[in-house]
């Protein structure tokens, strides 16, 4: 099944609570709807995603993958491409999220280095993840006037049935803005365990992504985009 068809019921569940005027009431004081821990399964080899009104941006996502690729937990190469980084830095551009820098950094603990080790190692592993975020981040995230407490909690990966999966728990996700980036970076991730693994495991399948969004919301300023997007239609 495409992944539009999966994450459709969820927007349209959104639009029902944004009828219902069903609101939490957002830290700036603006109307948001929520929906809290749903168990998503996702085809991982379809990172980009399409519906009315709303699709994966490629070009952005691309240059923020380089851009986590790079390891650099400065934003002066990603601001050019969105602003939101830059207000998000500390005063001198200094931010917590670099994806890449967190996975494969040897400053963070080469974790995806150790998930593909640990499942070369032991096939039935449940040790195979990768922790984004850290105890700290209640002290870090607004360090030197920076505002970034980091969204992911984890990715792990699993063999079962000789096929690869993998499930990503979130704290915190913005359905219409981050979702699109993020699914693209996970899928990235989940891919090249993949690829990393069929060295070690040549008959591995590869298998679904299980996405788990602690809280899944959308802000009032994209209400109009979640009523273009509920009208998306399949052949």
């Amino acid at each position: 099944m495409k992944n539009e068809k999966v994450l459709l019921p969820l927007f349209k569940e959104l639009k029902t609570k944004v009828d219902n005027q069903d609101f939490v009431i957002d830290k700036s004081g603006v109307k948001v709807v929520e929906l809290i821990a749903p168990r998503i399964e996702l085809n991982p080899q379809q990172p980009l995603l399409k519906f009315n009104g709303r699709k994966t941006p490629e070009k952005y996502v691309n240059a923020e993958l380089d851009w986590y690729l790079s390891e650099d937990l400065n934003v002066r190469n990603i601001s050019e491409h969105a602003s939101i980084w830059k207000d998000v830095s500390d005063e001198a551009g200094y931010i917590n999220s670099n994806y890449g820098y967190l996975v494969y950094s040897a400053s963070n603990h080469h974790q995806y280095y150790n998930c593909w080790k640990e499942l070369c190692k032991n096939k039935e592993s449940r040790r195979a993840i990768q922790i984004y975020t850290r105890p700290s981040m209640h002290y870090d995230y607004n360090r030197d006037g920076m505002s970034d407490f980091i969204c992911t909690l984890a990715h792990q990966f699993f063999i079962r049935n000789n096929e690869l999966i993998s499930v990503v728990n979130c704290r915190s996700v913005d359905f219409i803005f981050g979702f699109f980036n993020d699914f693209y970076w996970f899928s990235y991730i989940h891919n090249e365990m993949f690829e990393d693994l069929l060295k070690t495991y040549s008959e591995l399948k590869n298998g679904k992504m299980i996405y788990v969004p602690n809280s899944l919301h959308i802000y009032e300023r994209h209400f109009d985009m979640l009523n273009k997007i509920c009208e998306t239609t399949f052949e």
